[in-house]
């Protein structure tokens, strides 16, 4: 795994994942083989019916001379057409958001990107996930500790 969001499983409601490729330059894989990807402020919207990741930061590559790429460019999302559909109509139609929740190189050394179709949490909505982790956390203890 290269980057990954964390913050986007407490602020959103995961509904489904995706898995998609993402369009990149040689520098930038280095920079991300290096691990020096932030995920943090991204997000995945639709442009001129295509799939694109926007405000993902890469640094500049320090090791060769041809590395000069925006740091924060939009980059060009692989997906099947069937699934662009389905992204797209979900966000239009039900007001989700595509947020990408990680980053990572599969078996063949391919840049992917684990794209979220979620739902934005409110504040309450927070509290009550996080009452129940420790309510889970707390009930596994006790049961634990009866044997």
């Amino acid at each position: 795994m290269v980057a990954q969001n964390r913050k986007a499983r407490h602020d959103y409601a995961i509904k489904e994942t995706l898995e998609a490729g993402i369009v990149l330059k040689g520098p930038e894989v280095k920079s991300l083989r290096h691990g020096r990807a932030t995920l943090t402020e991204a997000w995945a919207g639709e442009r001129d019916g295509e799939l694109w990741l926007f405000n993902l930061y890469i640094p500049e590559y320090q090791g060769g001379i041809l590395s000069r790429f925006e740091p924060r460019a939009p980059r060009k999302l692989l997906v099947h057409r069937k699934q662009l559909r389905s992204l797209i109509g979900a966000v239009t139609r039900e007001g989700a958001t595509l947020v990408p929740l990680q980053i990572h190189f599969n078996d063949r050394g391919r840049a992917k990107v684990l794209l979220g179709l979620a739902e934005g949490r409110r504040k309450v909505d927070k509290r009550a996930v996080i009452k129940e982790r420790d309510w889970q956390r707390d009930k596994a203890r006790i049961m634990r500790a009866r044997g």
